[in-house]
């Protein structure tokens, strides 16, 4: 189908804007900084703490975020931004809401980026996170309380990468990837077709690439988890993609090698839809609507794995 009305009218508002690749990493976080205001205001929520966790890296920066009601689970959310931009302030908004649909505990953490931090410090940092939320569920939420994993695009790769890492060691019961990174060819044909004129193009991921490990290391698991040989241990899993996304060949391939591993998998594609459209929630019905619809899996899931620990 054509570009959704609300998002042909932002690709055209924006057309002649620096691509995000066009620059320094810092000039690039700059721009994504001065779009915050536009996205609206989150929820005001019960509570919300900046805190410090222990990391391999070093101390994390780490936001909080507390339903209104008795939490169902503990949500653990990696942001997008190429491994390269983003950080706490530019998904507030987003993980707000997200905590408030969800009715769970929503913690993210300031990872390191690159190039100042290259792989595999973002990784790790995601990793110390979903270990921190699982040795202090108790205190977040309540003893052995559910933990879902929600990564968009590299958060996503973060996300998925963890937690195949961590299968032993943190029990998750869903992963949520919208459109994940997660493979190093931009020759697909979603690259072909959609690597220009819109907000996330062809030569925008390969800069992110670039930046965030040397190439010889792309194809690698730990940064392309396509390539990941058993991905039979992975939780359940929603991955959404984005019609009009370079990353939308790779979103599905990964959704199918999931299910061919024997996972559970729900894969939805937003039609007439570009890369990035869970942080345009306050402004578009469709991404609220799929927000709503996130939440309230993530809810659902909880609720179930909540009920059998009751009934053992």
């Amino acid at each position: 189908m054509p570009l959704d009305p609300f998002i042909a009218a932002l690709v055209e508002k924006t057309s002649e804007l620096p691509a995000l690749s066009d620059g320094t990493p810092e000039e690039s976080r700059a721009r994504l900084a001065l779009g915050r205001e536009a996205l609206g205001e989150g929820p005001a929520l019960k509570r919300v703490e900046d805190i410090v966790i222990p990391a391999l890296g070093g101390p994390l920066p780490t936001r909080v975020f507390y339903p209104d009601k008795k939490p169902k689970g503990i949500v653990t959310f990696l942001h997008g931004g190429g491994w390269v931009l983003g950080g706490l302030a530019d998904f507030d908004t987003y993980a707000r809401a997200l905590a408030q649909n969800s009715c769970c505990v929503v913690v993210m953490p300031d990872y390191r980026l690159a190039p100042e931090a290259p792989f595999p410090a973002g990784l790790e940092d995601s990793e110390d996170t979903l270990r921190w939320v699982a040795e202090n569920r108790a205190h977040l939420c309540w003893p052995n309380c559910p933990l879902v994993v929600v990564g968009d695009s590299a958060g996503g790769n973060l996300a998925t990468v963890a937690a195949r890492r961590l299968v032993n060691e943190v029990q998750l019961v869903l992963q949520v990837l919208y459109y994940p990174v997660t493979d190093s060819d931009f020759f697909t044909p979603s690259y072909r077709t959609h690597g220009e004129g819109l907000p996330l193009k062809g030569r925008d991921m390969k800069w992110f690439f670039g930046h965030y490990a040397p190439e010889a290391l792309w194809a690698s698991p730990d940064i392309s988890p396509l390539s990941s040989e058993d991905l039979s241990n992975l939780p359940p899993s929603i991955i959404v993609t984005a019609e009009y996304d370079v990353l939308a060949d790779e979103g599905r391939a990964y959704a199918q090698k999931l299910r061919t591993a024997g996972v559970e998998v729900i894969e939805r594609e937003l039609k007439g839809f570009t890369h990035g459209f869970i942080r345009l929630h306050n402004l578009n019905e469709t991404a609220r609507a799929e927000l709503e619809k996130v939440a309230e899996e993530i809810a659902a899931a909880c609720d179930r794995v909540s009920a059998d620990q009751d009934g053992i």
